[in-house]
């Protein structure tokens, strides 16, 4: 539906997605008694979780998964449906002003401001803060267009469970965290598997184990403190994990080994429809899942100002060259932690201090909004 010729709603701010960077966002935004709505261009809050794999279990118990204000009324890993049902319930507990079913199309200026259009609405906005989420669109190799017809291929995006495999052979081109799942998946379910890929090192623990609960804190501190922009060694973690991921939490080496996945050198290219590994491994295989990695999808900002020479967010701890628009849950945007979800609240602490440094937005709403008080 066209958007041309209806009304422009004015607001001071328009946050662009309600996964948890975005609700985040939302929550310091209603504290500081700011005026601002959350566009969601699914139909339900949550709905970014339950796209993903059906067997998907945070690396996170609810103390470090929880978000500002209200706790994970849970007490161990959450799985994919719980956090997807605890963002929609955060939501609706703090009265969110999330408009769900409502996806941006388009982002420019308009006169000093941000004219957001979506299928519905057009919105005039001093701020746009964009937290669409750090993984929208799949990257897969160009020689993926080399394979043979036949062999199905699926991206980490789009799977969910082993069903989607077709019989025989399965590879799996990525070695890190979803990577290592899909593989230990489709080998319980009876497919010779292959995992191809630079293996990225692993927690030296079981984080499943009571004992190891003692370690995790500190493992989080590391996340969010050290491993940051500001730190050398953060800086050199960083320019080593970028595109690559970070190390595995849950999964280990020895588990493939039991599970009889084989693990193969990087697959680089296709000789007559059929993968090579960098070690000369031509595994037989009627099914490929690239767990490749995936990037924002950014295509709805007219902003050119807003990008490198590559289409990557230019951006200082979040803040764009762009006045008045600001990223949220970025890989990598301040610490290793900033697009998981015990990284997000510093970083939307540290945006609204940015926002209110450079001024109020002209529409702001009384001070005495109330926000429930969490558990």
């Amino acid at each position: 539906m066209s958007t041309q010729g209806s009304a422009a709603q004015d607001v001071g701010t328009v946050v662009i997605g309600a996964g948890q960077a975005g609700l985040v966002m939302g929550y310091h935004l209603q504290r500081a008694g700011e005026d601002f709505v959350i566009l969601e261009a699914a139909p339900r809050v949550g709905d970014s979780w339950r796209r993903r794999y059906d067997s998907l279990k945070l690396f996170s118990l609810p103390r470090y998964a929880s978000l500002p204000g209200w706790r994970i009324p849970l007490r161990g890993f959450p799985t994919r449906d719980e956090m997807a049902d605890y963002l929609e319930a955060y939501a609706r507990r703090f009265e969110l002003p999330v408009r769900s079913g409502e996806p941006v199309r388009r982002v420019a200026h308009d006169g000093g401001r941000f004219r957001v259009e979506t299928d519905t609405a057009t919105y005039l906005a001093d701020r746009v803060v964009v937290s669409s989420g750090a993984h929208m669109r799949p990257v897969v190799p160009a020689f993926a267009a080399q394979l043979d017809p036949g062999v199905r291929q699926i991206h980490s995006l789009d799977y969910r469970e082993p069903g989607q495999l077709a019989p025989g052979g399965v590879l799996v081109v990525g070695a890190g965290n979803s990577g290592t799942d899909v593989a230990l998946e489709a080998a319980a379910a009876g497919h010779p598997t292959w995992i191809a890929g630079r293996h990225p090192g692993q927690v030296p623990f079981d984080i499943d184990a009571a004992p190891s609960r003692a370690v995790v804190p500190v493992v989080m501190f590391v996340f969010r403190h050290v491993l940051t922009r500001r730190t050398p060694m953060g800086r050199r973690f960083m320019a080593k994990a970028d595109g690559h991921g970070v190390m595995l939490v849950r999964n280990k080496l020895a588990d493939l080994d039991e599970a009889g996945v084989v693990q193969i050198g990087r697959i680089e290219l296709v000789v007559a429809g059929r993968a090579v590994s960098s070690d000369d491994v031509v595994p037989d295989v009627s099914t490929v899942v690239w767990c490749t990695g995936s990037r924002p999808d950014h295509r709805f900002l007219g902003l050119p100002a807003a990008f490198d020479e590559d289409g990557r967010p230019l951006h200082d701890r979040g803040v764009s060259p762009v006045p008045g628009l600001y990223f949220l849950g970025l890989d990598l945007q301040y610490a290793v932690a900033s697009s998981m979800i015990q990284g997000v609240d510093r970083d939307a602490r540290h945006l609204l201090r940015r926002m209110r440094a450079s001024g109020p937005a002209r529409r702001e709403v009384p001070e005495s909004v109330p926000v429930r008080a969490g558990r």
